[in-house]
Order: C-alpha cells, then sequence, then structure tokens
C-alpha cells in the first residue's frame, strides 16, 4: 500500500546527512530495523523507489529518516536533501531482515548505521543496552553519523574506526579478524552487519572463521 507524507522538518546531522520528519500515517506501523520504499513526490521521480531504514521509535507520533544524499550521482539522495517543510514523498508498508533478535554486537559501516538507530535508540529508551556494542567504521571523523548521541548512550560500548583518517582518539583502518578478536569476548551473542555489501561479506565470513554460528549473523540478503 502506497502512503503520501508530509515532510514536517529537515535538519543537517553531518556534512551530508540529513534528518527528516513527515507526519505519521494513522496505522502506519513497523519493527526498528525495518525499512521502506521511498519515493520523492514530484515530476520524473515517483517512479525511483529505493529503501530507507526508519529511524524513529515505532510509538513516536511521526516518521524519521537519516539519510545520505549523495550530489555526484545526480539521484534520489541529492533529490532528497533539496526537500523542504510540506514536500512530500510517497512510501510503501514495512520490511526488513535487520531486526532486534538479542543483545549484541552492531557493526555498521558508514549509512550502513541507520538500521541500527531505531534498535538503538529503543533498548536505550528500555534501560537494555547493556552489554551491546557498536562498531561504527567511516572515513573520516566528520561522517560519523550521530557521534554524540551514540557516546552519550549509557551502557553501549562504542569503538570508532576510521579509514581515511588518523585520529589518536580512534581506531585507524578497516574492521578486520584482528579488531574483532580485540573488540569481542563473547562469541555466542548476536553480530549484526549493514554498510556496503562487500564489507558485509567480509565480516560474515571473519565472523564465521572465528566460530560466530550462521544463526547469529544478522544482516540483509545480499543476493
Amino acid at each position: 500500500m502506497t502512503h503520501t507524507l508530509t515532510l514536517h522538518s529537515i535538519e543537517p546531522v553531518t556534512h551530508d546527512v540529513n534528518r527528516l520528519r513527515f507526519d505519521k500515517p494513522a496505522g502506519y506501523d513497523f519493527t526498528p530495523g525495518q525499512a521502506t520504499e521511498l519515493a520523492v513526490d514530484k515530476d520524473g521521480w515517483r517512479d525511483e523507489q529505493r529503501p530507507f531504514t526508519f529511524t524513529s521509535l515505532p510509538g513516536d507520533d511521526f516518521l524519521e529518516f537519516t539519510i545520505k544524499s549523495y550530489p555526484s550521482h545526480d539521484g534520489v539522495t541529492e533529490q532528497i536533501g533539496k526537500l523542504t517543510k510540506g514536500d512530500t514523498v510517497l512510501i510503501e508498508d514495512a520490511w526488513g531482515a535487520i531486526e532486534d533478535k538479542g543483545d549484541g554486537v552492531f557493526i555498521a559501516g558508514g549509512a550502513g548505521v541507520t538500521p541500527f538507530i531505531s534498535i538503538l535508540r529503543a533498548r536505550d529508551k528500555a534501560g537494555k543496552l547493556n552489554p551491546c556494542t557498536l562498531i561504527f567504521s567511516n572515513k573520516t571523523e566528520a561522517d560519523i553519523i550521530l557521534q554524540k548521541e551514540w557516546e552519550a548512550m549509557q551502557g553501549l560500548g562504542v569503538l570508532f574506526t576510521l579509514t581515511d583518517e588518523d585520529k589518536t582518539r580512534f581506531r585507524s583502518g578497516q574492521i578486520d579478524k584482528d579488531l574483532l578478536r580485540e573488540t569481542v569476548a563473547e562469541w555466542e551473542q548476536y553480530f549484526y552487519i549493514c554498510g556496503p555489501k562487500q564489507m558485509v561479506k567480509d565480516i560474515s565470513a571473519t565472523l564465521t572463521d572465528l566460530g560466530v554460528p550462521e544463526a547469529k549473523i544478522v544482516h540483509e540478503d545480499l543476493g
């Protein structure tokens, strides 16, 4: 079913990421971690649907998305970044394979953190963040989405890694076997992964090598 949403507010989160809040249709529901197909409600763009994750909580009276724009692509995310209050978008019903199955390690690359925003916010609200950990890889510190919010969450272990910048307070390099061995103490917990497809494949394979059962590795379909 297609729903029309009216933009209530848009504000920057980082230099290329915006938080957008829309009026919530009556009866619309989703589970933290789920996404929807979204299209800009303008001529030439209504058939250009893209998947975006809800970053609000199901109980909120608005729907929120945290979306990175890629102006060089001349595509949907660029159009989304140009939206103003009162503009409309079209969304479908919620879907997605990433959901909270239990305590674990959340591993994200760049905008891949978005499915974890609602999940970890829900856990924070319920006081159930401990013993969860967020391992979040970005190119530079300026690219880290919601850095202060993650650092303020009581009970959440946080490790930021930077691939294109060397700063003393951050780990340098990609998320690899050595980093996981240093960071993870329990391999029977859940491991949630979201980011570029190759990153998800590589980390999934690494976790399997480290003895994590396949049933404990959660990510979207890579087919």
